[in-house]
């Protein structure tokens, strides 16, 4: 069957294909959003530790929540994963 689901857009997301994020492509949306730590952190339901852990490369964002943290910023970055049936 796989892992493709169908996104609220109508396209099919193949969940294998995200990857986690590096950290200046967390860096740049953010600042790109105009979002402190904080606030990003408090986003995606995270705490600032984390979020510093995040862009320091200290830790791996998992693909999950790079993928909340774009969709509430409202980023297409994400179309490149997305694949439309």
């Amino acid at each position: 069957m796989g892992d493709n689901r169908l996104c609220s857009n109508g396209h099919a997301s193949n969940l294998a294909s995200l990857k986690a994020p590096s950290p200046s492509q967390i860096i740049a949306v953010r600042e790109g959003m105009g979002l402190t730590q904080s606030e990003a952190a408090s986003l995606v339901h995270s705490v600032l530790r984390s979020w510093q852990q995040w862009e320091a490369g200290d830790r791996k964002m998992k693909p999950a929540v790079w993928e909340l943290f774009c969709l509430k910023c409202g980023v297409m970055q994400l179309a490149k994963v997305h694949k439309r049936t």
